[in-house]
């Protein structure tokens, strides 16, 4: 069964034949060096999966160019890294605000008492999960603490996904608390945002694709943004709840501003693919 499965891998191309394919399933190709170029810098795999956009069955559409496949490329690539960016200033400010819930109401290390959170085995693996950061993390402050961690040295070690799970395990009442005092929302907003973007950024850390991506991960989303059409499934959905947690922050006015060139740049890529309404600008501008 092995040898079969072996036999049946396909075999490599050259970047002459992966063109020479290209133009047989009629994507138009004026300039091959150009073509070879991008070919050399981006893998025909990675590439294919911003193909399928400009695709019927296994032809391109009329019309489409490898320079346009390029540059649904390069717009998702920049649009991911702009929205990394954000989500890195929402993740320091979030374990900011856990640590100092705990620190205030349970103490420095009040962290490693079940009876502080909701769920005693969510505790257990938050724990294990704790001691696997200290026991791989090189920073000094991990050598300077010699084994007693304070919640706000800890929390430094935590990923992204692990914030989110200590907060879903927070008390109801401290979730509200954090969430309502830093973010006017309630906490059973905050708990599931959190958790979306989460998924969100580890697809962005892999460098993951997420034009005309539906979210598997999908964040609770108030009545009114519903009635305007906003999907919770789209990456436009990510951005909305991004802005209402950093509303306040001068950061969100420079990420909209960005956001803003990029469309217009590429303004012949179809952003109602990632979710984006016709009054998007004034939806993110009124949040």
């Amino acid at each position: 069964m092995a040898d079969e499965r072996i036999k049946n891998i396909k075999k490599p191309t050259t970047f002459l034949e992966q063109i020479e394919r290209l133009k047989s399933r009629n994507l138009i190709i004026d300039d091959v060096e150009k073509a070879i170029g991008i070919l050399q810098r981006i893998n025909y795999y990675r590439l294919s999966a911003y193909m399928l956009t400009y695709k019927i069955d296994d032809r391109f559409r009329d019309g489409v160019s490898i320079e346009d496949v390029h540059d649904l490329y390069e717009f998702d690539k920049t649009l991911r890294n702009l929205i990394m960016e954000v989500l890195e200033t929402i993740e320091i400010a979030f374990r900011t605000h856990i640590a100092y819930l705990i620190a205030h109401k349970y103490d420095a290390i009040g962290y490693k008492d079940a009876n502080n959170f909701k769920k005693q085995e969510y505790h257990v693996s938050m724990m294990q999960k704790l001691q696997e950061e200290i026991d791989r993390s090189d920073e000094i402050f991990v050598k300077h603490y010699q084994g007693v961690f304070p919640i706000w040295v800890v929390i430094e070690l935590t990923s992204f996904g692990l914030l989110s799970k200590i907060y879903s395990n927070l008390k109801d009442e401290d979730q509200d608390e954090i969430a309502i005092n830093n973010y006017g929302i309630k906490g059973e907003f905050i708990r599931t945002w959190t958790y979306s973007l989460a998924a969100f950024r580890n697809i962005c850390a892999h460098y993951g694709r997420i034009y005309d991506r539906k979210i598997t991960i999908r964040p609770k989303m108030f009545r009114e943004d519903k009635k305007k059409g906003i999907k919770n499934d789209t990456v436009f959905a990510i951005i909305l709840i991004i802005g209402k947690m950093l509303k306040n922050d001068d950061e969100w006015d420079r990420f909209a501003i960005r956001l803003s060139a990029l469309i217009e740049r590429y303004d012949k890529i179809d952003i109602s693919r990632i979710g984006f309404p016709n009054n998007w600008e004034y939806i993110l501008r009124n949040l």
